[in-house]
């Protein structure tokens, strides 16, 4: 049984610093692509990073290039996603998710496995 569980989301002021961890449980972490999506209301659902297994690579949204930072420790089953100088504009639901799939050359588009996610509000 697969399950996702975020936490450290919070309310901060412009500029400050959060830090998002993901707890993974049910499925082989350390050879999934693992992402984490934000949703604000009133919007579609956005990606804003992922990482493949080996964190050979990563990717992020152009909206959080340079400030955000994800990573995972293999030995935890944890994701994780730093985020710095925030923005009231970074204020959304902040939700991880895993591929369905083992790792196969690039991380998917679409993930299967999700959490239930976390508020992050800035003012």
């Amino acid at each position: 049984h697969v399950q996702l569980v975020e936490s450290g989301g919070g309310s901060v002021t412009a500029g400050g610093s959060l830090k998002l961890s993901c707890a993974a449980t049910g499925f082989r972490f350390n050879d999934r692509c693992m992402a984490w999506f934000r949703q604000a209301p009133g919007k579609e659902r956005e990606g804003v990073a992922h990482i493949r297994p080996d964190t050979v690579s990563t990717y992020y949204a152009d909206s959080v290039k340079g400030r955000f930072t994800i990573s995972k420790d293999n030995a935890k089953n944890t994701l994780y996603l730093q985020m710095n100088n925030l923005k009231p504009e970074d204020t959304a639901r902040y939700a991880c998710a895993a591929a369905k799939q083992p790792f196969g050359g690039s991380c998917p588009l679409t993930y299967n496995y999700w959490g239930q996610g976390t508020q992050v509000t800035v003012s």
